[in-house]
Parts: C-alpha cells; structure tokens; sequence
C-alpha cells in the first residue's frame, strides 16, 4: 500500500511566519573542518596488513615518540586508520567543545572500543582550527548484543572536539547587514522588505533580488539589537507548492490544493480521463471517491467538480483503481512533463 502524507494547506499558501524562520544572516554560518588520524585499541577488528597507509602512520606516530620502527615490522591488527570530520557553528569561541564524526578509510571490521588519537581539524584553508581525541561510540546493538547493526566503521566521539582557533564575526561595528533567504521567491522578499521598514518607520531593508535583502542598522540601535529585532518580525510567508516523491519508499507528499488541469492520459492498462464538469456524471456502478469525485468503472474515468481536481484526490482515486505506488509516480511524472501538473515535483 502507498504511503500518502497529506499536509493541509490554506488556499492561498500563505503563512504567518517569522523572518528568522525563512531567511539567514549572510555571514553567520557553520564551518566544515576535517582530519586524519588513528583509532586504537580495537580487539583485531582494525586495518590489515593490506591498509599500507595504517601501517605507514603507525610507523610515523612511533618516530615522533622516539620510536623507530619499520611499516614492514608492524603487525598489529587493532589500529584503524580513520578520517575525522566536524561542524564548527557561528561563534564558537577557545575551550568550547563539540561533537566529531570518525569514520574508517581502511578494510578495519569495527571501530567499537577503540580510542581516536588527537587529531588537528583543519579548515579549507588549511589552518588548524579544532583538535579532537576521545573514546569513539557507534551507537547501537546489533542482534548479539554488541556493535551497531548497519555501520561499526562509522562512530562518533560526543564532545571530542576542542576549538583552538575562533572564527571571527565582527557584527557590532557593522553599519549594514545583508538576509539570504533559504528559498528564492520575489512575493517573499517584497514582503520581508516591508514588514521590515513598517516596524522601523523608516527605510532600513531592501530587496536585491529574490533572494537578498539588504539591511542598514538604525542609528539608535546596534548590529546585534537591530538583527536580533529583524529575526522576531512576524511576516506573510508564501510557500511554493511541491510534490515529493520517494522512489525507494513509495512515498508522496503533497499540499492539498495542488490543482491537476484536464488531461487524458494512458498508462499500461490505466486510462485517466479527468474531465472538469460542473456536477460529476454518476454513471451506474461507478465508484464515488468523495462529493466532487467519480470513478467510472467501465473505462477508468475520472469525473470531477469544475476547480476540484487535486493531486490528491488523483492520488486517492488511483489507489481505488488498484494503480500500484510505481504506477502512480509514473502518472504524475507523466503529468507534469505534459503540464497537466504546474506544482514542483521533486523525486528524490
């Protein structure tokens, strides 16, 4: 059976919403870093003998401790060579810890109980910004009682990473600001453009682009009091209408009022015909699917009301007519490369 998630949306789209919800302050971000290191301690389930680079960094970590040591005298089965990744938010400053994300680049089995050596993080610049160390976990049991079930190369190490190097983000001697809204819209940056200088009695935003809106802060206010202000502003927020498909699942989420213009449409032993009527035919033993949707039985008709015909009643009538979840993703991708469908479709 299909799964269908049906959000209820009003007919017009429009939400109350506040800024902070839809748009981003550009400049304020997270920061990606990354490392390499070694995970020790395991119980044989590290690198073999074949993970030439394990055994070379082994050798290089005993060098820097005075000991030297050949790779090709270097036996042991319970170091994994691994690549440590992280996520550096805004404002981070010196001692604030954070989470890091080890995973194994060799042929090791398991990471469980191991211990990762400290590791510098770098950023794209190549500058150190972060050092991590800690006791790895990867999560949960499988059946037996140990391990995780789909991943043991992937772990964590909770609060293992340690700022070293701040990020710096000067907004108080800022006179301008600039809002980045998460998705493109020209009614939306209008709008935020208005409410905007509406709270301040004055022209202080203004929109760019569909996307950007453009800030000067108030003159009795600063950078952090007026963007903390901005991000609270209540605004009309207009959402586009989107379907979304998930191949793997069957899955297919949809607004409501999604219309699907008249078409007729084949495909495999499924013939549409949605035609707009002012009251639907009731032909005889046909199936009614709601007030304003009819089923005719003989030839796989679809009768609707004028102005009626959504993505989800289309949905809903299919599933009477026994159109499987691939059918149905089939008929609306159909629909919309036709234009029957105006709404986004996203597969994914």
């Amino acid at each position: 059976m299909i799964k269908i998630l049906l959000f209820f949306f009003l007919t017009t789209s429009i939400y109350a919403t506040k800024i902070n919800d839809v748009a981003n302050i550009v400049g304020v971000r997270d920061n990606q870093i990354i490392g390499y290191s070694l995970v020790v301690g395991l119980s044989k389930t590290g690198d073999g003998t074949t993970s030439k680079f394990t055994l070379q960094s082994i050798a290089n970590m005993l060098k820097s401790m005075n000991i030297d040591m050949s790779p090709a005298d270097i036996k042991s089965k319970n170091v994994a060579a691994v690549v440590v990744t992280a996520t550096l938010k805004p404002f981070t400053r010196q001692g604030d810890k954070f989470d890091i994300s080890v995973s194994s680049i060799g042929d090791a089995k398991s990471l469980e109980g191991g211990t990762l050596l400290m590791t510098p993080l770098k950023g794209v610049d190549g500058k150190i910004y972060a050092l991590a160390q800690g006791a790895v976990s990867i999560g949960g049991k499988n059946e037996k009682g140990s391990g995780s079930a789909s991943h043991p190369t992937v772990g964590v190490v909770l609060e293992g990473g340690l700022v070293e190097r701040e990020i710096n983000i000067d907004l108080y001697h800022q006179e301008y600001a600039t809002l980045s809204l998460k998705n493109s819209n020209f009614k939306n940056s209008v709008e935020i453009q208005k409410v905007i200088n509406a709270f301040y009695k004055t022209e202080v935003a203004v929109a760019m682009d569909p996307r950007t809106i453009n800030l000067k802060k108030p003159q009795n206010k600063s950078m952090v009091e007026f963007l903390a202000e901005v991000q609270d502003i209540d605004m009309n927020y207009k959402i586009d209408n989107k379907i979304i498909i998930n191949e793997r699942t069957g899955t297919i989420i949809a607004g409501i009022d999604i219309e699907v213009k008249p078409i007729v449409m084949t495909h495999g032993d499924i013939t549409i015909k949605i035609n707009e009527q002012t009251t639907p035919d009731k032909p005889a033993g046909s199936m009614v699917v709601d007030k304003d949707t009819v089923i005719g039985v003989n030839e796989n008709e679809l009768y609707t009301k004028k102005g009626t015909t959504t993505v989800a009643n289309l949905v809903r009538s299919l599933q009477k007519l026994g159109a499987t979840p691939k059918d149905i993703i089939s008929i609306l991708e159909a629909m919309k490369n036709a234009g029957s469908i105006s709404a986004e479709l996203s597969v994914i």
